[in-house]
């Protein structure tokens, strides 16, 4: 099993920057991408960003292209989301993801964090 756990959420108003931090613990070595998702109510949950642990590969979304960074520091087994440039539509809650093939969907996806909230006024 693999445990992952996010911090950094908060309030923010437009225009500000959070950073999100992941920290895996448990049989990691299994890992070969690290991602972030967002689900904001009454929505599906969304694909934002991810990266891979052996090398430098990083996809993300359109929403999340020019203002969002996605980096990872693997002696910390950690995965950091940087928002910049926040907007209310970011409000969400952000989830952490773990498996072992790429993609961007929620299946693709074998561990998740517990969510941590993102809330982007006006």
């Amino acid at each position: 099993q693999v445990q992952l756990v996010e911090s950094g959420g908060g309030l923010v108003q437009a225009g500000g920057s959070l950073r999100l931090s992941c920290v895996a613990s448990g049989r990691t070595w299994g890992i070969a991408v690290m991602a972030w998702f967002r689900q904001a109510p009454g929505m599906e949950r969304e694909f934002v960003a991810l990266i891979t642990w052996s090398g430098s590969n990083t996809n993300y979304a359109d929403s999340a292209k020019d203002r969002f960074t996605i980096s990872r520091d693997n002696a910390k087994y950690t995965v950091y989301l940087q928002m910049n440039s926040l907007k209310p539509e970011d409000t969400a809650v952000y989830y952490c993801a773990a498996g072992r093939i790429l993609g961007t969907i929620p299946s693709n996806y074998n561990y998740w964090g517990q969510g941590t909230q993102v809330t982007v006024s006006s």
